[in-house]
């Protein structure tokens, strides 16, 4: 046991009972625990297997590469409705996970045997996700926008794919792209002056 989990588990308002079971049955199947971006994460040899994540509604037993698991009980779900890679079982008390030890175990039993193998998610191309109308009318207009856009790493412009594409209204999708545009034209990410401003702080 890692004293870094231990000290994240007693500051954690909800879910300590919840985590600590999960803990308990993630450890008995011979993974490393670290803390990792504020939640325990249990590693093979350094790559991430499994995470334990308490939210405002549930917590949760994470999978990293959760997508290419057998899933036989269907009880993984996407984290997010875009999610291609992780997946996620839920639970709202330590009976449901009591109830779920043995097939817990078998599930992860089977990532730590895809990480074993060096398998991995065949991700989405951004050829592969649709492009509104409004930012192909954008494309269309300004080709230096779509050099720009083009320019950027394939997981900027997936998030700035799906963020545009989010919106239900074909104006506020305008609106996004005209308010994003300054930032593309300058090689930017959707997120990165907010990470910028976080470093800072």
């Amino acid at each position: 046991m890692n004293p870094k989990v231990d000290a994240h588990i007693r500051k954690a308002a909800k879910w300590q009972e919840e985590i600590e079971k999960l803990r308990a049955i993630i450890l008995d199947c011979g993974l490393t625990e670290e803390l990792k971006w504020n939640i325990p994460c249990y590693t093979l040899r350094g790559k991430n297997v499994v995470g334990v994540q308490g939210l405002k509604e549930h917590c949760a037993l994470a999978f990293f590469k959760g997508a290419l698991l057998a899933d036989p009980r269907k009880i993984l779900v996407k984290p997010g409705e875009n999610s291609q890679v992780g997946r996620w079982i839920k639970f709202t008390n330590v009976g449901e996970i009591v109830k779920l030890e043995s097939i817990l175990k078998t599930y992860i039993g089977e990532a730590i045997e895809v990480e074993e193998a060096g398998l991995k998610v065949r991700l989405k191309t951004i050829e592969e996700h649709k492009i509104p109308d409004e930012l192909q009318n954008k494309f269309d207009a300004l080709p230096a926008f779509k050099t720009a856009f083009r320019s950027l790493t394939p997981g900027r412009q997936r998030a700035y794919i799906l963020y545009f594409s989010a919106a239900r209204q074909s104006n506020t999708r305008v609106s996004r792209i005209q308010k994003y545009m300054p930032q593309i034209l300058k090689g930017k990410g959707l997120n990165d002056d907010y990470l910028a401003q976080r470093k800072k702080r």
